[in-house]
């Protein structure tokens, strides 16, 4: 492990010495997920502020082999960088790899040169965690003291994480198809001074916060089920056609989005939005405004916040990963870029 020159004086004009590599392990090695949060918050309130640039999410489908390749560019903070992320649902059964796989550039905008380049799967879990942390954070009940999580795998433990950080909680239930898998959830997540039981979706409508990470194409929270000023961090929902709460749902619940365009496409309200039952005039608002505006009053009410996943969470994370990576050493350095 080599030190190189600090992010702030890259920025003064001097020259860092090498790229850093940040593998999966430096990232749940240095990941801190209080900093992320407040950091996607910062980032939310700079992308509605007009202070940070995010250019459309541009995809490459490939059909012919079950997937697709997505880019994701921003600046916002004092980086700027891409991230080039797969989702390939036959890797699992035809190669023994996972379904999406990432990287992410992390570059100084004022000489562009390529500070890092992190693995972007872990990334994004944290990322997508802390998204649900920020939006919980101003969304939920003053009160709350309870989670309920729609899936049992590795995004439950991030959105756990997350939420875990922003509130005290007394009870988590977790639900999900595999009991194996709620199983599993239980004791890694043992440690945790709260309840951690497992139950039928159904049971999760008793919590204050409820968070989503299923692939489901069908609802499976009915509305019924779900007490007023519930709030849903709907997180599952990343292609056309994917949905998991009942749309009667959303007819009642002030609907937060990270972003129209994503969302109408591949979040949660895409298929209300197709058959034309969800329009944007529908949509109480955005999490910037939500972070930068006073939006209390929707803490009485039942929330949706529907998020699909922006890349300037994803710079966002970058900064405080390659910050944290460089504090310490962290990761390999290279020489990409000849000066």
């Amino acid at each position: 492990m080599t030190s190189s020159t600090s992010h702030t004086a890259a920025l003064d004009g001097q020259v860092p010495d090498g790229t850093r590599i940040i593998s999966a392990a430096d990232v749940r090695e240095y990941a801190d997920m209080p900093a992320i949060i407040d950091g996607l918050q910062s980032a939310f309130r700079s992308y509605e502020g007009g202070d940070a640039t995010m250019p459309p999410k541009s995809y490459v489908d490939l059909p012919e082999v079950n997937g697709d390749f997505r880019s994701m560019p921003a600046q916002v903070g004092e980086g700027a960088g891409v991230k080039w992320v797969n989702v390939h649902p036959d890797n699992p059964d035809r190669f023994g790899l996972p379904t999406v796989m990432g990287l992410v550039v992390y570059s100084d905008p004022e000489s562009a040169y390529p500070l890092a380049v992190i693995d972007g799967t872990e990334l994004t879990r944290f990322r997508t965690g802390a998204a649900a942390g920020v939006a919980t954070r101003h969304l939920a009940p003053p009160d709350t003291d309870s989670l309920g999580l729609l899936g049992a795998g590795v995004q439950a433990r991030t959105q756990l994480a997350a939420i875990a950080t922003e509130f005290d909680l007394a009870e988590v239930v977790v639900s999900d198809l595999d009991e194996s898998a709620i199983e599993a959830f239980v004791d890694k997540e043992s440690h945790r001074d709260c309840e951690i039981v497992g139950g039928t979706p159904a049971e999760l409508g008793r919590c204050d916060v409820i968070s989503t990470t299923t692939p489901s194409r069908d609802p499976i929270l009915d509305a019924e089920w779900i007490g007023e000023g519930t709030h849903i961090n709907a997180m599952g929902a990343d292609a056309p056609g994917k949905q998991e709460l009942d749309p009667a749902i959303l007819d009642s619940a002030a609907v937060v989005v990270d972003d129209w365009e994503q969302c109408s496409h591949s979040g949660e309200i895409n298929v209300p939005v197709a058959d034309g039952t969800f329009t944007r005039a529908d949509v109480a608002a955005t999490v910037g405004e939500v972070v930068t505006e006073d939006r209390s009053s929707l803490r009485t009410a039942t929330t949706v916040f529907d998020s699909t996943g922006l890349a300037i969470q994803d710079i966002a994370t970058a900064e405080q990963l390659y910050t944290a990576a460089e504090d310490v050493g962290a990761g390999e350095m290279i020489d990409i870029v000849s000066s």
